[in-house]
């Protein structure tokens, strides 16, 4: 099975909210929150895909996003606890891992022992992500260099 280059950017910006967000200043508070601008540039993608991964994740309750001076992004309670099973298949959608009914449709279709045996192949995928939570995703050593990610040089 293969994923969307679409969900792969979601769950690496959800990794880095995960760690900027638990970045914590002496006071007991965030030091900031991210743009995304900020997040896009340290998963070395175009601002304008993260943006649009930014958004939907927003309408899943994962992130928060808040403009003006004093804004940026934050992974959500729920974000932060969310099953990556979940958010997967939030992101992905429902779908078969073939095109059965495809224009034309598969002539085995209505014999094929084939397309069953990859929708448990897909399920057995989700899972064993399932139990897996984004904080799971962001402990160490993980969290370290997700946090030690900048901004690409304009020299590179």
């Amino acid at each position: 099975m293969r994923m969307t280059a679409s969900t792969d950017l979601a769950l690496r910006v959800v990794m880095r909210l995960a760690v900027a967000n638990g970045d914590e200043d002496g006071n007991g508070g965030v030091t900031s929150m991210p743009t995304t601008r900020e997040v896009a540039d340290a998963v070395a993608v175009p601002y304008t895909h993260a943006a649009k991964v930014v958004t939907r994740l927003q309408h899943l309750g994962v992130v928060d996003a808040r403009r003006g001076r004093n804004g940026g992004l934050t992974l959500t309670q729920a974000g932060r606890a969310s099953s990556v099973g979940w958010l997967v298949r939030e992101l992905e959608g429902v779908r078969d891992v073939v095109g059965c009914e495809d224009d034309p449709p598969c002539p085995l279709r209505a014999a094929c022992r084939l397309r069953s045996l990859l929708r448990k192949a897909q399920e057995a995928f989700y899972a064993t992500l399932d139990p897996v939570t984004v904080d799971d995703l962001v402990a160490s050593p993980t969290g370290p260099v997700l946090l030690s990610l900048t901004a690409r040089s304009a020299a590179s």
